[in-house]
């Protein structure tokens, strides 16, 4: 019977580890006060969190967007935080920031933002540690086809990082890749592969023609020309 219930346990207790949920606005406000934020150094007004547990504790994502008073409805810049979260304390893991550019090499950016349709925060590898994948970009002149977009996986305390940028003409066109992505696992590779694939199905990404090939070929830098 004791080995039953400890069975039962470490299975309730792994089925609950990597479970994602977004708070909600109450919950962020409550919790993530402007003196926290101010403490924290969260400078944008904050557009999402999440949060999840592993068998490191309770964690949250937060995503904070700056906005943009002159484009419109795009937000202008970028900041991503991880927290561990034990209390009403928040202890920083990692953080990332970023801004629409004037001239990325292909156009002037009109807006930058976080593409949340295509996160992923869970366990991806089975080892028990939520991997977040985190994915932002920005628009130009001919909207998607003009932007940047970032990748960004967190494997173990590592940022490991897909650089792309988007263009209308092939010369245009290239992509980036830390060399450390091609050491991860397949699990978490095939995943990124997987979501590269949506964003050219939904038009969001123009790869380098062969990029199937030259990840194949764990090239840190493709392009067409």
């Amino acid at each position: 019977m004791k080995t039953l219930l400890t069975l039962l346990f470490a299975v309730m207790t792994a089925s609950l580890f990597g479970q994602t949920k977004k708070l909600t606005s109450d919950e962020v406000s409550a919790f993530y006060t402007s003196a926290k934020r101010t403490e924290l150094g969260i400078e944008y007004p904050i557009f999402r969190v999440y949060e999840y547990s592993d068998k490191e504790g309770k964690h949250h994502i937060v995503l904070a967007e700056k906005v943009n008073q002159k484009g419109g409805k795009e937000p202008a810049a970028v900041q991503g935080f991880h927290f561990k979260i034990s209390g009403s304390n928040a202890t920083e893991v990692w953080k990332m920031k970023d801004a629409k550019s004037k001239d990325n090499g292909v156009s002037e950016e009109y807006g930058m933002w976080f593409w949340t349709k295509y996160f992923d925060i869970k366990d991806i590898d089975g080892d028990g540690l939520v991997d977040p994948i985190m994915i932002y970009g920005s628009k130009g002149m001919n909207g998607y086809d003009d932007g940047r977009i970032k990748i960004l996986v967190y494997y173990k305390g590592k940022k490991i990082g897909i650089r792309h940028q988007n263009g209308t003409l092939d010369n245009e066109r290239n992509t980036k890749v830390d060399a450390e992505f091609y050491a991860l696992p397949s699990s978490i590779q095939t995943h990124v592969k997987n979501v590269m694939d949506a964003m050219v199905e939904k038009s969001h990404a123009i790869f380098p023609a062969g990029w199937k090939d030259a990840m194949k070929a764990k090239k840190t830098a493709f392009d067409e020309n």
